[in-house]
């Protein structure tokens, strides 16, 4: 199946397409291909809020707004996302949790993958609409539906054993 068909589906059913993404088996480059896409897709979705932000003030110019913003994307998101996740497999193993490591870096991954078609509808909203609250609105709704998502896979990959 697809990247894109996998995440629609995740929005529905994210514990569904967790543990399949799980029962493939244990694969660095698959998390790590992850962790790239949804940092690529984060950072394609703050364009046109730099665009808006350089027309507005041409002090920064747009090319620095925008390298910045590759540098937050991937220079930092990146090792967070693994700091992140070693933590969260951390705080869930004081609760039971069973997974191993690349189970919660998958969790975590994939939940930003996911929330990425939002986080691009977010960039086009604060890029093109003169309106803070419906920005807000959708920023929200992201960060709604990244946590459930997220929870839902920690869920699978932490407190459901592995099919051996």
């Amino acid at each position: 199946m697809g990247i894109f068909p996998r995440i629609l589906r995740s929005w529905r059913s994210p514990r569904v397409v967790m543990r399949e993404i799980l029962a493939a088996g244990t694969r660095e480059d698959r998390a790590l291909a992850t962790l790239v896409g949804a940092a690529l897709l984060l950072f394609v979705a703050q364009w046109p809020i730099h665009a808006r932000a350089a027309h507005l003030d041409p002090s920064i110019p747009l090319d620095a707004r925008i390298g910045g913003a590759l540098m937050g994307a991937v220079f930092l998101l990146m090792p967070l996302a693994y700091l992140l996740a070693a933590l969260s497999h951390w705080v869930c193993g004081m609760f039971g949790g069973q997974g191993s490591h690349y189970r919660a870096r998958m969790a975590l991954f994939w939940a930003l993958l996911v929330v990425g078609p939002f986080m691009l509808l977010n960039g086009l909203v604060g890029g093109f609409v003169d309106n803070p609250q419906s920005q807000t609105l959708v920023s929200a709704l992201a960060g709604v539906m990244f946590l459930v998502i997220w929870g839902a896979n920690l869920r699978v990959a932490e407190f459901e054993p592995e099919a051996r």
